[in-house]
């Protein structure tokens, strides 16, 4: 168990880190922490703490098995990284292997508001993700948050989905992988629609036709940016749905 004065030194370590290297270069990609320095030192020891989790974890065949122990593994790099996030909060920051990992890890047991808080930091200071991943790390968070989504349709809210979509909009990534994004917020947003009680405080203003209307808006954007990915039938589906609701929900009932 880390103690108090290890997190806190852990913690004032990782901010001076930001700094220090923020000053060295303008890009988060600049070499990483000279060994010689207590910074350097620090970060390395977590490395090779990181790189035994991850030993760890490839000899565990079970993916629930590793849920728990990913979490476990998470709170001993927490005050390192409340570090690095404090310094991005003063515009500082540098390649963090820790943090990034601790990002997938966090989508993987599904911690999102940890896991879009270190998304948001990794995306801002263009970290980069393990060579594995093969990926940009917004293309990497958008497309698994939203696969996700599409094979287990509770895992993942609706507003996480919402956050995800906002933090990535502008970033490069293959339009499939984008695409995926749009299906999974198109099935979610018909969800509430199915789900829509007008007496809720949380309704929103166009009725059901607005989760419909906006399920629509996103079947058709995945279309578009990916002809294949298997949402003709919802378009139908959606279409079909506004044109059936009359005036008193919130559209018309004209045929297309």
């Amino acid at each position: 168990m880390v103690s108090a004065f290890r997190r806190h030194q852990m913690r004032v370590r990782a901010l001076q880190s930001g700094a220090a290297l923020a000053d060295a270069s303008a890009r988060p990609s600049a070499p990483e922490r000279a060994i010689d320095t207590p910074l350097g030192q620090e970060y390395a020891a977590l490395r090779v703490a990181l790189h035994d989790n991850l030993r760890s974890l490839s000899d565990i065949a079970s993916i629930e098995a590793r849920g728990p122990l990913k979490i476990e593994m998470a709170r001993a790099f927490a005050p390192w990284i409340e570090g690095v996030l404090q310094a991005g909060e003063q515009g500082q920051a540098a390649q963090d292997e820790i943090l990034v990992w601790n990002l997938i890890w966090a989508i993987d047991y599904r911690d999102w508001d940890y896991a879009l808080r270190l998304a948001a930091h990794a995306i801002r200071f263009n970290l980069t993700s393990p060579k594995r991943y093969n990926r940009t790390i917004p293309c990497f968070v958008g497309e698994d948050i939203a696969k996700l989504s599409l094979d287990q349709q509770d895992a993942v809210p609706h507003d996480v989905l919402c956050r995800v979509l906002a933090l990535i909009e502008g970033h490069d990534m293959p339009d499939p992988a984008k695409a995926k994004l749009h299906k999974a917020l198109a099935r979610s947003f018909t969800r509430r629609a199915d789900a829509f009680d007008p007496a809720a405080d949380n309704a929103p203003a166009g009725g059901k036709a607005a989760y419909l209307a906006e399920a629509l808006d996103h079947a058709n954007r995945a279309h578009q940016l990916d002809s294949s990915i298997g949402v003709k039938s919802d378009i139908r589906s959606l279409e079909k749905s506004l044109r059936k609701l009359g005036p008193e929900d919130g559209t018309s009932n004209e045929t297309a």
